[in-house]
């Protein structure tokens, strides 16, 4: 600092800067008017051309992010609208699966009750076939029985007898008394 003092002493032969007359702090009047004008050039150029540009670009930058809220508001409002529509489109599918499912449960039902009757009628079918086979069984067996009985009532009749029972109209004659006898006997016995 003391070099400072000397040398701007030297210069001018001045007294101190700090003594009163010329400062260090305070420049020299042509220097203030010298420093003022490309100053105010400066700052005429700076208002008519940067200011200007850098308000455009601020203007432009802030229309640009109202512009971006606003899509994205519309954005956000679309999709808002678009998980409504799925929402609502799942709850109608939701509502046509319940719908599928009680009409499949409704269809297993009545398929159901259509094998029951089918196995009914099936076996109602079994039966009545079965019950024709015995009947049909049953007669035989029971024509069987009465020509085996019947023959068996000649061979008995002719060995009580001692004589043979050669005529067909005897033999039927015979057969057909001792058959009724079984028939009015075997009714009691039930």
């Amino acid at each position: 600092m003391n070099n400072v003092i000397y040398y701007l002493a030297a210069e001018g032969g001045e007294t101190l800067p700090l003594e009163g007359g010329n400062s260090i702090l305070l420049p020299k009047a042509y220097d203030i008017v010298w420093s003022l004008i490309p100053f105010l050039f400066i700052l005429f150029v700076f208002v008519k051309f940067v200011l200007p540009r850098y308000n455009k670009m601020l203007q432009e930058r802030e229309d640009r992010i109202e512009g971006g809220l606003k899509r994205a508001e519309a954005q956000q409002a679309e999709a808002k609208a678009a998980l409504e529509k799925y929402n609502a489109q799942l709850a109608d599918a939701r509502a046509e699966a319940a719908e599928i499912r009680e009409a499949a449960r409704e269809r297993g039902k009545q398929i159901e009750s259509e094998a029951k009757a089918a196995a009914e009628e099936e076996s109602k079918r079994i039966v009545e076939n079965g019950n024709k086979q015995l009947e049909a069984s049953r007669a035989q067996v029971i024509t069987e029985l009465r020509s085996d009985i019947g023959q068996n009532s000649i061979n008995l009749a002719e060995k009580l007898l001692g004589g043979e029972l050669s005529n067909s109209t005897k033999q039927s004659s015979t057969i057909d008394s001792f058959l009724s006898e079984l028939d009015t006997v075997a009714p009691a016995g039930k």
